[in-house]
């Protein structure tokens, strides 16, 4: 009889077990996705503005600002890296500098979007680095984007002159209970 009572458990113990090594799983396997890239253009004092001037650590630059500047913007975000190519999206938001040496801050953005038949937003939040990529995750999204998750990279492609360009690459991923999204 006592081995009876084993039984439950034997049957279950493949069910305990750790994964074995090498073994992979596919979390986006059955997830809806869209991959693309847009470019923001940012013109220093027409789309882009320091609202509060930071404290302490590096100055003012091409690539810098002081610890605790407070930087808003609303930047076209265009099809190619050419800012007169089709906008595709806005990015609106906000960066507090957040390091003393002036490249990185936290950030936060409303990106709305009108790209491959879909419009909506999307909301990232995280650390920005000022000249190295940098991933943000999708927090969440309005429209044909609601329920959205994934991630933006950002890296810069032209960090001279007044106007700075960087490129944004999408990864979006849909949950298959949302209505919205691509097409499967």
């Amino acid at each position: 009889m006592s081995k009876l009572l084993h039984l439950p458990f034997l049957l279950l113990l493949p069910l305990l077990s750790p994964p074995r090594a090498g073994a992979a799983s596919s979390h986006h396997h059955h997830l809806r996705s869209l991959h693309f890239s847009l470019f923001q253009q940012e013109t220093i004092n027409k789309t882009g503005y320091i609202v509060v001037d930071g404290v302490a650590g590096a100055g003012v630059g091409q690539t810098t600002t002081p610890f605790g500047t407070i930087f808003v913007f609303n930047d076209g975000m265009t099809v190619t890296s050419n800012a007169s190519s089709r906008v595709a999206g806005i990015a609106e938001g906000a960066s507090i500098t957040s390091s003393l040496d002036g490249l990185r801050s936290v950030s936060f953005a409303k990106i709305t979007l009108r790209i491959r038949g879909l419009q909506g937003s999307i909301s990232i939040v995280g650390g920005t680095h000022n000249i190295k990529p940098v991933d943000h995750p999708v927090v969440g999204g309005t429209d044909d984007f609601m329920f959205v998750g994934g991630y933006v990279r950002s890296s810069p492609v032209d960090l001279e002159g007044v106007t700075v360009v960087y490129k944004i690459e999408f990864h979006l991923y849909w949950p298959p209970y949302a209505a919205n999204g691509p097409s499967k």
